[in-house]
């Protein structure tokens, strides 16, 4: 089996600590493993396969060594300084900010959805806004089977989504704190607000599901959303409304569902049985549930959606990327 040569960018991070968690669990053969970070975080210590490694402070020399992919989580702006760096010195980029999603040169990628789109990729591979990921991988199949007309989400998203600053008001405000992040009060209360708001009145956070899954799924489907920040610390939650071209049974639609790729299905409504976010912590996939047909339109349905944000909604994806690389021989070495 090769080795490869992997550094994470970012590596301090909330995102960073989970991508050398999940890289460590892959099947994925490591030779030489690098760490970088911002310069307050040079210095400090991770650990990845039981050994020690000192992070890096990344500057433009960093990719001036044989490193086959680099996995990214530092924001947009150290990616769209450094990821070209990267990709000219032949290490293929796996960016988690938003930096590069929706550049048409640019894949934006969810192995369970459209694994090929990687193979296009020129150096550089977006990795999907994290409440974007789980609904595709939920969609996918269903939009194979009976073709989707609309979806409308309506999510409800945990602090882990904004990084420490959120989970520390979080903190703070249950312990009758006040917040410094948010811009009200997050304990005990649900902030219909994630991202800018943009001149139409939507947010960047809304936009980001709605143009994704444009680009990800099909850009014919007719998409609109409504993110909420909730006070849970990670996991998000999602209602999917779902309108087809075609007509289904509702128990075939939901064995579609189980048999979808990356997909556990929780629905039994006689125990109470369906997923929360209690249930996708630490977990790769996503859970559905809540499956039930929308009687206001000829083809529709409602399902609940939930999957563990900073796992697969950001490390596990960007690994899963890598592995498709691997298997399709991206980087020659025999395996």
């Amino acid at each position: 089996m090769s080795k490869y040569n992997v550094a994470v960018v970012g590596a301090s991070g909330v995102v960073g600590q989970k991508m050398i968690e999940v890289l460590e669990e892959s099947k994925i053969d490591v030779d030489n493993f690098y760490a970088f970070a911002s310069s307050r975080s040079a210095g400090k210590k991770v650990k990845f396969n039981n050994k020690e490694y000192t992070i890096e402070e990344l500057d433009e020399r960093s990719f001036d060594r044989d490193i086959d992919f680099a996995l990214f989580s530092a924001g947009g702006g150290t990616s769209k300084k450094f990821a070209p760096i990267a990709a000219k010195n032949n290490v293929v980029v796996i960016d988690n900010s938003s930096a590069w999603r929706m550049d048409d040169e640019v894949p934006l990628v969810v192995p369970e959805v459209n694994p090929k789109d990687a193979l296009k990729t020129k150096g550089i591979i977006a990795n999907p806004n994290c409440s974007t990921i789980q609904a595709v991988v939920a969609l996918k199949p269903l939009h194979d089977a009976y073709k989707i007309k609309r979806v409308i989400y309506s999510t409800y998203q945990a602090v882990a989504g904004s990084g420490i600053k959120g989970i520390k008001d979080l903190e703070n405000g249950v312990k009758g704190g006040k917040n410094e992040f948010y811009p009200v009060q997050i304990a005990y209360n649900c902030l219909p607000h994630i991202d800018d708001f943009t001149e139409n009145g939507y947010t960047k956070e809304e936009l980001k599901m709605v143009n994704e899954t444009h680009k990800i799924l099909d850009k014919d489907i007719l998409v609109t959303a409504t993110t909420v920040r909730v006070p849970v610390f990670k996991g998000h939650s999602e209602s999917i409304n779902v309108e087809f071209e075609k007509p289904f049974e509702i128990e075939e639609l939901k064995e579609v569902l189980k048999k979808g790729k990356g997909i556990i299905e929780i629905d039994d409504i006689s125990k109470p049985s369906y997923p929360t976010v209690l249930d996708c912590v630490d977990k790769n996939e996503v859970f559905v549930g809540r499956i039930r047909r929308d009687f206001s339109v000829e083809n529709g349905i409602n399902f609940w959606c939930v999957a563990d944000n900073i796992r697969k909604g950001a490390a596990t994806n960007a690994v899963q990327i890598a592995q498709v690389l691997i298997e399709n021989d991206f980087f020659g070495k025999e395996n």
